[in-house]
């Protein structure tokens, strides 16, 4: 009875979401037929929109060129009337001296012949019928603003409704991912003469293959595009991997989207370990201010919460930064934190391999600031580049200005003007730090060095501030300079 009951609940509950379903498509529909309609009116209207247009060219079309026909017949029609005019003249003329010359002949008075018979002569030389073109100025003929439409009739009659676009298709082979930029290719199935511009939708994820109907991410939306490629510039790549699609459109209606790809977009994304940051300096995600009562102020918070001696940990501190949940644990306890003279924090996320790059953009007027990596072992006492497991650039702008490589206590001075944003190119398995001025690429100095074990990001600054910018990709430029040799070129062994 039991496995009856059992099997009875199962059917109403098959019986109950297939209702639901049937509920759900049953609202669809008459959502489809509401939107049917008011599509179908929209459609109509601009139908008849279009077609009032084109009657309102053609009238305008006609009554452009029935104005120059009126024109043009005035203009012949004045022509011919004044040269009419003159003939009439001329022949009047003529025939006045006609009958002149018919009375002199017919004359008796032998005495005055020779003097009219001169006059004749002179009035028939001077005769306008005489001085009088007897061609036409213009032609009669009006053919050349006769028209033939037949062309036109055949276009017109082959009007039909614009079609969809196709759905492009995007090129992987010839899409780029560099530089933290992405250039997307794609191409049409077929030709389209129609088509105005595309539309292209761009998000981000951490899962590769085809996009997922969910995702935290919006799509982000770039129209207008004229060509069949499109280049996104300045991307952070704080996920690993990009969607894409491309839907093309005419003057009426877009087409489908494109099948979307999943691009990868490799890149260094880490953030600040504010459990590891000396107590005087404030880790807000990847910015950090140096701050003179950062000890003293937890040293009385603790004071108050426990009533003892000790300075208490701060890492529930809201000065200090959330750890990233991408964080490599570094070992470091609470108690463990840089400390002293040390005013150091790391980064959250190891690199045991790969080639990685990251930039840092400090206050020019901190009075000490460092840059480099470390190994976790890092004392908590110790400073960036005094010890063998740490090495760094070094701007000093306080007492006497120096700008330097530090790695095991040894310092080399850099002759190059100190620029305000440093980027840092780590390859582990090469066994090269090279930093560079961020804005120029300029290479400023390289270790050459065997890392014996995994790395973190490390900064240091007193008296200052700086901010990270993570999720770069290995510039195209440092590349070329690594492969050219000059990373080589730029070492010193003294500091390896």
């Amino acid at each position: 009875m039991e496995d009856q009951r059992e099997a009875l609940r199962k059917i109403i509950t098959t019986l109950a979401v297939k209702n639901e379903e049937i509920q759900s498509f049953i609202y669809s529909l008459k959502q489809m037929l509401l939107n049917m309609e008011a599509n179908s009116a929209k459609v109509q209207e601009d139908l008849e929109a279009e077609f009032q247009s084109l009657f309102s060219l053609l009238e305008e079309l006609k009554e452009g060129m029935l104005m120059k026909i009126k024109q043009d017949r005035a203009s012949r029609t004045y022509e011919l009337q004044n040269q009419l005019a003159a003939c009439t003249r001329a022949l009047e003329s003529s025939e006045e001296l006609l009958e002149t010359a018919n009375q002199t002949l017919q004359a008796t008075d032998s005495e005055d012949f020779p003097q009219a018979a001169k006059q004749l002569k002179d009035g028939v030389t001077m005769a306008p019928a005489f001085r009088l073109s007897l061609k036409a100025k213009v032609s009669d003929n009006m053919s050349h603003l006769m028209v033939d439409f037949a062309q036109e009739r055949r276009m017109l009659q082959a009007l039909k409704f614009l079609p969809v676009p196709s759905a492009p298709v995007i090129d992987l082979a010839e899409s780029l991912v560099a530089d933290n930029c992405v250039t997307l290719v794609w191409r049409m199935p077929e030709e389209d003469s129609k088509i105005d511009h595309y539309v292209l939708e761009y998000r981000r994820t951490n899962f590769e293959g085809p996009p997922r109907l969910k995702e935290d991410q919006p799509w982000m939306v770039v129209e207008g595009i004229r060509q069949t490629e499109y280049t996104l510039t300045g991307l952070k790549f704080d996920m690993k991997y990009m969607n894409f699609r491309v839907k093309a459109c005419n003057k009426a209606v877009a087409g489908e989207f494109s099948e979307p790809v999943t691009l990868e977009t490799p890149a260094f994304m880490f953030r600040l370990d504010a459990s590891t940051s000396h107590q005087n300096l404030r880790v807000d995600d990847l910015s950090v201010e140096w701050d003179a009562m950062g000890g003293k102020v937890q040293d009385i918070k603790a004071r108050e919460k426990d009533g003892k001696g000790r300075t208490a940990s701060p890492v529930n501190s809201p000065a200090r930064g959330t750890p990233s949940p991408k964080r490599i644990p570094s070992g470091r306890g609470g108690r463990d934190r840089f400390t002293a003279e040390s005013y150091t924090v790391l980064g959250d996320t190891l690199i045991d391999g790969g080639e990685h790059y990251w930039e840092v953009h400090y206050e020019p007027d901190s009075k000490a600031f460092g840059v480099g990596v470390a190994y976790r072992s890092l004392g908590r006492f110790e400073q960036l580049g005094k010890t063998a497991a740490s090495w760094c650039l070094h701007i000093n702008n306080w007492l006497q200005v120096s700008f330097t490589a530090k790695h095991a206590n040894k310092a080399k001075v850099l002759d190059a003007p100190v620029p305000d944003c440093l980027g840092v190119h780590c390859d582990f398995h090469q066994g090269l730090l090279s930093f560079y001025n961020a804005r120029t690429k300029q290479l400023l100095h390289t270790f050459k060095a065997k890392f014996t074990q995994p790395l973190l990001p490390a900064f240091t600054v007193w008296c200052g501030s700086f901010q990270v910018t993570t999720g770069l990709q290995v510039p195209s430029s440092v590349r070329c300079l690594q492969k050219r040799g000059s990373a080589t070129s730029s070492s010193n062994t003294s500091l390896t």
